[in-house]
């Protein structure tokens, strides 16, 4: 076991995440991942804080506990996967709970090291198809968004023996909350089309953007889209569709497919280079979008020039909004109150380390009283949903659940559209006759200036 003792100043410093040295002969080699793994799970055996947050931790330690010699070294490495496959790439343990990340002279970095685990069993071909096709979002999300096909897709969503069906054939549980299809699909891009706003510049703000939207925005939930543009026009910003974006490469990265995440990086860096020299900030309506721009490219391309060029010029939502507010260039006349809110902070959102910009902005609504939720809502891209994971997804959301309904919120929702169909997936299992109504917090901003009830 790895003598933890005392935690030296350093390691309260704020985390730093090293580049991710992907293309490193090493970082692909089977015994030097092995020993990488024992160090990091020894270390992570000795502590134990990060218990409560996944399931990840609960396997290693059951690993450890019910070993011969009740330490890592008497688990057979072999098994070392099996917590791997439990790490949705949360980032939470590395930013919000973990003493040992560089730069703590252990350099613990869980995350990354569970990223290098599935790349490597990604490169030894041992991924399920189904895990293969569910991250290709795409080309899965525009197919069964086609009219004609959606209607359909989203009928058979809810047929039981389908979704029996699709369990035992496929491994998607017959339960899980999954998508709904926009018959629209792609029309989105061409049917939002931005009205003359006088677009004025703020310090960090520019007043134009430019949004990306990939597979679940503009083929799930279009109506988010519909309502941030209505929100940053109302607040004197300009709005751009950009066109030729594809899927950011969060999915591939869950997946450990590193060299799709390096394609998708090269196809969309051209349309976000000419957006930022036209004068455009970017924006993203799902957190993971714009971590993989703000954190993990980077980290995986930490010399390119260019990559950072784009991480400076990208914004979560509300970030830009409080931005906005900071330079007096906020529209804080709001005509609605929200009443009583149980707010999901995202996870992909809180690891970004910009502030609670979300709960700030709802809460300067009048007569809105904000309860954030700071855990995870247990989805991930595709967690939630396949049939060996579904259980442990209802058991880590079931906490934000049981506090939407303790708290008796009037509205709840998360920055991610993902999580908060998730949770209102728990809410209605819990009480399928509650009276809290899901909507998605740009939504609420919305609703609270009147510009309509999304």
């Amino acid at each position: 076991m790895a003598s933890l003792g005392t935690v030296r100043e350093g390691s309260l410093e704020a985390p730093d995440r090293q580049p991710i040295d992907w293309q490193h002969a090493d970082y692909g080699d089977s015994e030097a991942l092995q020993a990488e793994m024992a160090r990091v799970f020894d270390v992570c055996h000795s502590c134990r804080r990060c218990v409560n947050l996944c399931q990840a931790f609960p396997v290693l330690f059951d690993l450890v506990d019910e070993s011969d010699t009740m330490e890592v070294d008497g688990v057979d490495p072999a098994r070392y996967v099996e917590v791997a496959d439990q790490c949705f790439l949360c980032d939470l343990c590395a930013e919000t709970k973990c003493p040992y990340l560089p730069p703590h002279e252990f350099a613990v970095d869980f995350p990354h090291l569970m990223l290098r685990a599935k790349a490597h069993k990604f490169n030894q071909g041992k991924s399920p198809w189904r895990d293969r096709l569910l991250t290709s979002t795409d080309a899965l999300f525009s197919s069964l968004s086609t009219p004609g096909i959606a209607g359909l897709a989203n009928s058979l969503a809810k047929n039981s023996f389908v979704r029996d069906l699709g369990e035992r054939l496929v491994g998607i549980h017959k339960d899980a909350p999954v998508p709904k299809f926009d018959r629209a699909g792609n029309l989105t891009k061409r049917t939002l089309a931005s009205r003359a706003v006088e677009a004025r510049a703020g310090r960090d703000t520019t007043g134009k953007v430019g949004l990306y939207l990939t597979c679940y925005d503009q083929y799930s939930e279009p109506e988010v889209v519909h309502d941030l543009i209505r929100v940053l026009e109302h607040n004197g910003v300009s709005v751009e569709i950009l066109d030729g974006a594809i899927c950011c490469g969060m999915p591939k990265l869950e997946l450990g497919d590193l060299e799709a995440v390096e394609r998708l990086k090269k196809a969309n860096l051209p349309v976000f280079l000419d957006a930022i020299e036209r004068g455009l900030d970017i924006l993203s309506p799902v957190p993971s979008c714009v971590l993989m721009f703000r954190q993990e490219i980077p980290l995986m391309f930490p010399d390119e020039s260019q990559v950072e060029q784009v991480q400076e010029r990208f914004f979560d939502p509300f970030e830009y909004l409080m931005k906005r507010h900071a330079d007096g260039l906020l529209n804080t006349k709001f005509t609605q109150s929200l009443g009583k809110v149980a707010y999901h902070a995202a996870c992909h959102q809180r690891v970004q380390n910009f502030g609670a910009k979300t709960k700030e902005l709802l809460g300067m609504v009048p007569d809105t009283e904000i309860e954030m939720i700071s855990r995870c809502s247990g989805h991930d891209g595709t967690y939630a949903v396949k049939a060996e994971t579904y259980d442990y997804a209802m058991k880590i959301v079931r906490p934000v659940a049981r506090t939407v309904l303790e708290r008796d919120a009037e509205r709840y929702g998360s920055d991610c559209p993902m999580a908060g169909r998730m949770i209102r997936h728990a809410v209605e299992t819990r009480d399928e006759h509650t009276a809290a109504h899901m909507m998605h917090p740009i939504s609420m901003l919305r609703f609270a200036y009147g510009l309509g009830e999304p």
